[in-house]
């Protein structure tokens, strides 16, 4: 075992100790959470955009985050195990079929836009809603019901 990875793994336990960093690769959305410091003051300032690319490894892992801000394209690029990243979250998961999406620099609009990722377990989640009834379909069936029950009679 390497004594500089060896190292390099404690630190980055000792960081992820204290902030969840979920499993995230490019072609997802992410919110990423910034600590800002304006004079005395520390703030949090959400950034959401597409994650471009994941470069690096270990301690020094990073990613791209594109967004598009009042008609322009801006990146940022965030180390993973940063004290001024506060929190990362997952807003929507990506199917794209790159590890860097850098064309997407190059397009504008509808043409930018990421095909969701299914999940079997959002699939199923789907399938399952759609066969459950809607209120109105039982309302419509009971009241059938209680018409076949007193005709009956």
């Amino acid at each position: 075992m390497n004594l500089i990875d060896e190292l390099n793994r404690e630190h980055i336990a000792e960081i992820a100790g204290d902030k969840n960093v979920p499993d995230f690769q490019a072609g997802d959305t992410l919110k990423v959470n910034v600590k800002v410091k304006e004079g005395t003051r520390e703030r949090i300032q959400a950034y959401e955009g597409v994650c471009i690319a994941r470069s690096g490894s270990g301690l020094n892992a990073s990613f791209t985050v594109r967004k598009i801000s009042y008609g322009e394209g801006v990146e940022r690029v965030f180390p993973i195990y940063s004290p001024l990243v506060d929190s990362i979250e997952v807003v929507r998961r990506g199917r794209v079929r790159r590890a860097k999406l850098y064309y997407l620099r190059g397009l504008t609009g509808k043409a930018a836009r990421i095909t969701e990722r299914r999940t079997a377990r959002k699939v199923a989640e789907n399938a399952a809603v759609d066969a459950q009834p809607t209120q109105k379909e039982s309302k419509v069936d009971s009241a059938e019901a209680t018409t076949t029950d007193g005709g009956a009679e």
